[in-house]
């Protein structure tokens, strides 16, 4: 039997060289497991970390908005068409198509009812080639067919059951009355899902909607709006009143928009009538007194283009030829050289029409985003104080060569002081500037409840329920807060306005800065230590303090920079000392450059430490072959040493980098701006960076601001890649050249 092993007797033999290889291996096996486990966490960190972040980046949003974009849109051409020369405008259509009668070089539109009654002496034209006819209508094929509905509520009905009767009784008739009026009738399921609207309004889902006996009703029912819908419920009316409904009516041919604007606003309606929908600013007005509108779709209108019978030049038209028509054209030469060059004679709806609304809406359909910088420029004039234009101008002009809001002598004035305004030097602002200007001040867009990316994915039907009991009035869309306007835009109270480009801009003139200032030094120092320090105890202390503050925690580096290059390097680091200011009585610190070089502290002993192990690894036969030829020792470490250490070198430089760019607590103490929307010009300028941003948004209380900062994350992580791959790329390339 072997001898027992024992420390110290040599090396272990037999059963003892069994035992210690057994015990090895489960040493072995343990540690392997502990790296297994280990990475197996880290990657599931990892992974709920990207999860998280790509849930909240992603998902479904409700936006409401103080002034609708597409309102904006509609006010803007409808001002064009009613401002357009030879324009007469009316809420009584019947007006309208006496004007046309007669008129060879007269053209309008209206409800097709009107025209029905007057089509002897009209003709209704043909747009892009089709004609309104009932086929036509029916399958979507005429461009200017629309829905006619009529607007009440559960608690009007419930409070005047005579408005309940007669709004069953026109869904139990609407297609008779239609037939009889000259509309066409509404499909079977729309008229079935109305109806299934009013049954829900009176607590009756699932049955079918009930006959009704007018004479058993009474009390006064008041109704107002379309003048496209009015014939349509005046014959509802006869029917009614003819079945037995003594009770008084009131019925006002106002148009669309002043009828909901009496339902919505004065609330002294039971019933609106439109010929289009109600508008997500009309729904909130209503919602303000405390109505929750009930749509009801009766009837399907082909608003009709009309011209006299005595016009032999036109049969038909198309869209864009009736944008010229009734806008920009003066004669019919102007739009098509073969009609005549007779001046055109203009008859559209008055401005409370829905009918103005759906042919503008059809014809003009622009987005905001794409209308011309003069006409955002109306936009916000319109809707804006001339105080705030003039402050806005200052801050930038709109024109280079005419000022909207300012007088022009005042700032010439302003312009010569000793403290110029910024509009002064800045080019006019640009399309996508006053666009934006219109969002944040016109528009202002509210974010009044977010979703998570996979709650949008898999409970969608429950959010569109959610929206539609708390929020009736917004807008529900899918977004990616990770988007080109989101990099390129600055700072904004606002989270649906807020950018990341100053932030952006910032980190990357930090870390350069920072970069330059503690690459060298971090190298000249690693070289020092390796190639020329002796072995004595001032060269030990140094390389143990290196050691020591690569583990010291990132606030006290703010500290330090705090008290050293933001107050007693104050001038250097504001700039006051290069003129970069022009009063350095005012010079503070807390700038780029006092980022910078705190940042720059921080990872000098990773970058010094990490260049001293690429150093170590480089072989000391290269040097011995280097010194047998003559070379000094300069010429040593300059063409063989470090050559052969950059790869090392630069990988140490990309992990110091990588904690550099993610740093917070530094910056926050040397006074990073965690708002600031002016971007960055130079060192001495005031910043923020990306990391600053996202710690700010994270600490506010909406919901949206953490959708935010989770795509600033996303940036900062795309960012904190590139930046990492190109310093990868410049590392191979010189490992190459090495080989």
């Amino acid at each position: 039997m072997a001898a027992e092993y024992k420390q110290g007797d040599g090396y272990p033999e037999g059963e003892a060289l069994r035992v210690q290889v057994r015990r090895r291996h489960r040493g072995g096996l343990w540690w392997r497991l502990i790296f297994q486990v280990s990475t197996i966490i880290g990657i599931i960190t990892l992974m709920a970390l990207l999860y998280n972040i790509t849930n909240q980046a992603f998902g479904l949003v409700a936006v409401e908005n103080e002034k609708d974009p597409a309102s904006l849109v509609l006010a803007y051409e409808e001002g064009r068409l009613l401002g357009a020369s030879n324009t007469v405008a009316s809420e009584d259509d019947n007006e309208l198509a006496q004007g046309i009668v007669g008129n060879p070089y007269a053209i309008g539109f209206f409800g097709y009812a009107y025209y029905q009654q007057n089509q002897d002496a009209l003709r209704a034209l043909a747009v892009d080639g089709q004609e309104p006819t009932a086929e036509t209508v029916e399958n979507g094929q005429y461009p200017l067919a629309r829905p006619l509905f009529i607007y009440t509520t559960a608690g009007i009905m419930a409070e005047k059951p005579q408005v309940a009767a007669l709004v069953n009784y026109y869904l139990a008739h609407a297609n008779e009355a239609v037939a009889e009026v000259g509309y066409f009738p509404a499909s079977p399921e729309e008229l079935q899902e109305a109806q299934n609207a009013w049954l829900a309004a009176q607590g009756l889902e699932g049955e079918t909607l009930p006959v009704v006996n007018p004479a058993d009703y009474e009390g006064e029912i008041i109704i107002a709006g379309s003048s496209t819908v009015f014939p349509l419920t005046q014959r509802v009316l006869e029917r009614f009143r003819a079945d037995g409904f003594a009770g008084p009516v009131t019925l006002d041919n106002i148009g669309s928009t002043a009828g909901l604007r009496r339902f919505c606003v004065e609330g002294s309606s039971d019933i609106a009538n439109a010929s289009r929908p109600i508008t997500p600013d009309e729904f909130a007005a209503c919602r303000a007194i405390g109505r929750q509108p009930l749509e009801i779709r009766v009837s399907t209108d082909a608003l009709a283009v009309v011209a006299s019978v005595q016009n032999d030049f036109l049969s038909g038209v198309s869209q864009e030829e009736l944008g010229q028509l009734f806008t920009t054209a003066v004669n019919w030469s102007d739009v098509n050289p073969a009609w005549p060059a007779e001046p055109i004679q203009r008859f559209i709806p008055g401005a409370d029409s829905g009918t103005l609304d759906f042919f503008t809406e059809t014809i003009f359909p622009q987005e905001l985003a794409d209308l011309p910088k003069e006409t955002l420029l109306d936009i916000l004039a319109a809707n804006i104080s001339t105080g705030l234009g003039r402050r806005l101008e200052r801050e930038q002009r709109f024109f280079d060569d005419w000022l909207v809001f300012e007088n022009p002598d005042l700032f010439a004035e302003v312009c010569a002081s000793a403290e110029p305004p910024a509009g002064c030097v800045l080019p006019a602002r640009g399309q996508d500037d006053v666009y934006r200007l219109v969002l944040e001040r016109v528009v202002v867009p509210n974010v009044v409840q977010t979703w998570s990316l996979v709650d949008s994915l898999f409970n969608r039907s429950g959010i569109l329920l959610q929206v539609q009991q708390k929020y009736p009035n917004a807008v529900l869309e899918f977004r990616s807060w990770v988007t080109p306007a989101f990099i390129s835009s600055p700072q904004s109270s606002e989270p649906e306005l807020a950018g990341v480009r100053t932030a952006i801009l910032g980190s990357l003139w930090v870390i350069a800065i920072t970069i330059l200032f503690a690459f060298p030094i971090g190298v000249g120092a690693a070289v020092y230590l390796e190639e020329y320090a002796g072995d004595s105890w001032f060269n030990r202390m140094i390389q143990t303090n290196i050691n020591n503050l690569a583990g010291v925690p990132s606030i006290i580096y703010g500290m330090l920079g705090l008290a050293i290059f933001v107050r007693v390097l104050e001038a250097l680091t504001s700039g006051a000392t290069f003129g970069a200011i022009d009063d350095s009585t005012t010079a503070n610190g807390r700038t780029i450059l006092s980022a910078s070089l705190t940042l720059g502290l921080l990872i000098l002993p990773l970058i010094i430490i990490n260049a001293q192990e690429a150093i170590r690894a480089v072989p000391g036969s290269l040097r011995q072959a280097s010194y047998g030829v003559g070379a000094t020792k300069w010429q040593t470490i300059w063409s063989h040493v470090l050559p052969n250490a950059l790869p090392g070198i630069l990988t140490g430089t990309i992990l110091a980098m990588s904690r550099a760019i993610g740093e917070t607590a530094p910056l926050v103490v040397v006074g990073a701006s965690t708002f600031i929307t002016a971007d960055p010009e130079g060192p001495f300028s005031k910043f923020t960076t990306l990391p600053i941003q996202i710690y700010q948004w994270t600490a506010r209380p909406q919901a949206e601001f953490r959708n935010i900062a989770a795509a600033a994350i996303i940036i900062l992580l795309i960012l904190l890649l590139s930046l990492n791959a190109t310093a990868i790329i410049l590392r191979n390339k010189t490992s190459k050249k090495m080989v």
